[in-house]
């Protein structure tokens, strides 16, 4: 699958505006891939993004799309009566907290059409149709897991790779089920044994996500049996992502610590701790998109304003270690580290 890279380094898909053509062009033409976020955008803009990436590059790059879950019945009136406290202290108002699909079909439709190479799915599994149809198209299907079990599902559905996703990693955590009961939604396997547990329920290829900001955790990855790693903390400062100058801020200053939280989005997720973080967490619901719909003009808010204690500051748990500048800059760092990293243990 990307045996034709020069190194097999993936930016990850990044929604919410980080992902942008520029950034997934970048890497790829410095000579790895990514995938677009095709997260929280509308078909029509998303079909704007891919048609952008052609235009700056003809190597390798993907989509990633989010699978839509079942409609949560929560009492969500007690949390929509804190987050409509903050949003008086920005003078916004709260968000209707609506369940939506995310435009999913019609995303779906898009890269169907315009046979993307890789068609990635955080969230939950695509249906074997969906499957079937992106095969004919001429795409390849990455499932993102957490676990052994999510991966077999995931082969069962006829995925041909799948995306193993570490407790490390910033933002959502891509469990297929949020067990309410459970701050970070189930079990949170470190990224090498959840390559390990999963490579022996299936013989799928890997992609190894969470906290790689470093060449030699890379390779150490590659190691342990991935057949590429993909980072996106370590991209989210680059000067091409679309990043907030507020969020920039907070990973430069790289004091605070990361945790799980599901104050922003209703579904667990790893930010930098701040404010609405600390104030909230105990009391969101388990209630995807519905809380993402309800915070997002207050996080807006705090973002036009520079509070970075109201919005989602994504990060993995390696943050501090993340610098700026090019993301080819970035990229060529890291193949760097990591090939020194293998010279090291090369012990034949």
């Amino acid at each position: 699958m990307f045996e034709d890279l020069r190194f097999p380094l993936l930016v990850a898909p990044m929604a919410g505006g980080p992902s942008t053509p520029e950034l997934v062009a970048a890497v790829v033409e410095a000579g790895g891939s990514g995938f677009l976020a095709g997260g929280y955008l509308k078909a029509e803009a998303l079909e704007a993004q891919i048609a952008k990436t052609r235009e700056l590059t003809g190597g390798l790059f993907g989509v990633n799309l989010f699978v839509p879950g079942e409609r949560s019945t929560v009492d969500l009136s007690g949390y929509v009566a804190r987050v409509s406290e903050v949003a008086r202290r920005y003078g916004a108002e709260p968000g209707e907290p609506r369940w939506d699909d995310d435009d999913y079909p019609a995303k779906l439709d898009a890269v169907v059409a315009r046979r993307v190479p890789l068609v990635s799915f955080t969230f939950g599994l695509p249906s074997p149709e969906d499957v079937a149809r992106l095969h004919e198209a001429g795409s390849r299907v990455v499932v993102t897991v957490t676990n052994p079990d999510e991966a077999a599902r995931a082969a069962g559905v006829g995925a041909d790779a799948l995306c193993v996703q570490g407790f490390e990693a910033g933002a959502h955590r891509g469990l297929f089920t949020d067990d309410p009961e459970d701050p970070a939604g189930g079990a949170a396997y470190g990224l090498l044994a959840a390559l390990r547990l999963v490579s022996v329920r299936t013989g799928l290829p890997m992609i190894a996500a969470g906290g790689l900001v470093h060449g030699a955790d890379v390779a150490a990855v590659l190691t342990a049996g991935a057949v590429a790693a993909q980072a996106g903390t370590a991209f989210l400062r680059a000067d091409e992502a679309g990043t907030q100058p507020v969020h920039r801020r907070a990973l430069a200053e790289g004091g605070r610590g990361t945790a799980f939280t599901r104050a922003f989005s209703g579904r667990p997720a790893r930010g930098i701790v701040n404010g609405f973080l600390t104030e909230n967490s105990a009391h969101a619901p388990a209630a995807y998109p519905q809380v993402h719909h309800l915070t997002r003009p207050v996080r807006a808010a705090a973002a036009r304003v520079g509070d970075e204690e109201g919005l989602s500051l994504w990060a993995g748990q390696t943050y501090p270690l993340v610098t700026e500048g090019p993301a080819a800059e970035i990229f060529g760092r890291l193949r760097e580290q990591a090939l020194a990293a293998l010279r090291r243990v090369a012990l034949d």
